[in-house]
């Protein structure tokens, strides 16, 4: 199989309990064609040193360090270094399976995907669970792909970056990046505007990565009532503008508009204890 180079770029913000393991993960891959970007959002714990000591022992590791501006901000500066042909996202609390990027990379390249999904685990303590939406597959187009998004806009299958592969060249030719505005939905945004720039989806019905539900996390903390409502608004005409781009807007204006009603939810596949 040709191996292009995948940019796998990691935002890290006070990881130090969590950071080994991910980049562990990152460096034990089955796939070894990667540059991975860790950036250091402004840490003030000890997760500097974990990234440097993985940065001095394997040349495929990058470490940028800045003050910190949130996690957009951090993803995006990762974007503008990548200089691989797909683009790949960790976070820092998080790992991968060991063949996850080799199963993303043989997916787009067999298929000629724009972008691939993949089913995740979600950890929960000792809870893992088994999540995903889309059965069908391997392959199927960007206007089907939005046809399921629509039973449930608000699921982190189709909200969150982690669980995709990118095609490098259409976020730079198009100049794509993540709102530093947002405090979160970022992911979101970012994948309704990739989107109108896809032909077809490759859909993995496997886990490839492990998601980390932490209690208290930035996201829970500053989620409020009047927040929600601002920010679904601003989501919604970018959700809309994607329908319409698609012509799919007009014969499914109600479905659509039930993303003011979606909350935030996954569909559990299995549940096993860790």
């Amino acid at each position: 199989m040709n191996q292009p180079l995948v940019s796998i770029i990691v935002p890290v913000y006070n990881g130090e309990k969590s950071i080994e393991r991910c980049l562990r993960s990152i460096q034990n891959q089955s796939y070894s064609n990667i540059e991975v970007i860790i950036v250091n959002d402004g840490s003030t714990d000890h997760t500097e040193r974990v990234i440097e000591k993985y940065a001095a022992s394997d040349s495929r590791f990058l470490y940028i360090k800045k003050d910190n501006s949130g996690v957009s901000d951090s993803r995006n500066i990762g974007m503008r270094t990548a200089k691989g042909e797909y683009l790949q996202f960790v976070d820092g609390d998080d790992w991968l399976v060991k063949h996850a990027t080799e199963e993303f990379v043989k997916m787009a390249l067999t298929f000629g995907c724009d972008m691939v999904i993949s089913d995740y685990y979600r950890v929960w303590g000792r809870r893992i669970m088994e999540k995903g939406h889309i059965e069908g597959g391997p392959v199927i187009t960007r206007n089907r792909y939005a046809e399921y998004m629509m039973e449930a806009p608000a699921n982190f299958y189709y909200g969150v970056l982690w669980n995709k592969l990118f095609k490098a060249d259409i976020v730079r030719r198009f100049a794509l990046s993540c709102p530093p505005e947002l405090d979160w939905c970022e992911d979101f945004m970012f994948n309704l505007e990739y989107l109108e720039y896809v032909g077809k989806v490759g859909v993995i019905t496997k886990p490839l990565y492990y998601y980390v539900k932490t209690k208290g996390s930035l996201v829970d903390t500053r989620i409020n009532f009047q927040k929600t409502v601002q920010t679904k608004r601003l989501l919604f005409s970018y959700y809309k503008e994607l329908y319409q781009n698609i012509d799919l807007y007009e014969d499914n204006k109600m479905r659509i508009r039930m993303f003011y009603l979606s909350f935030a939810h996954d569909k559990i596949k299995k549940i096993k204890s860790a």
